[in-house]
């Protein structure tokens, strides 16, 4: 990543999408991964070469998504 540093509250209607823009004569082309809801998109643009961060970003997000789980299974009745 270049520079930005922002949080966001993800919810269970959050959207993503996925939007490939091909290569032109002037650019090499970049995938954009949006995440977003109602009032807040974040893109994150990944060009040729980036492929690794992205399955890195991936994993990272299985990670917390297991951690999750396991608090929603901790978690004491009627507080989760």
């Amino acid at each position: 990543m270049r520079a930005l540093t922002t949080s966001a509250h993800l919810e269970p209607d959050t959207a993503t999408r996925v939007q490939v823009f091909d290569p032109t004569p002037d650019d090499d082309g970049f995938v954009s991964l949006r995440i977003g809801g109602e009032l807040i998109d974040v893109a994150l643009i990944a060009r040729p070469g980036s492929a690794d961060a992205l399955r890195i970003l991936a994993r990272a997000a299985d990670e917390a998504a297991t951690a999750l789980d396991r608090i929603t299974e901790i978690a004491p009745e009627g507080s989760a």
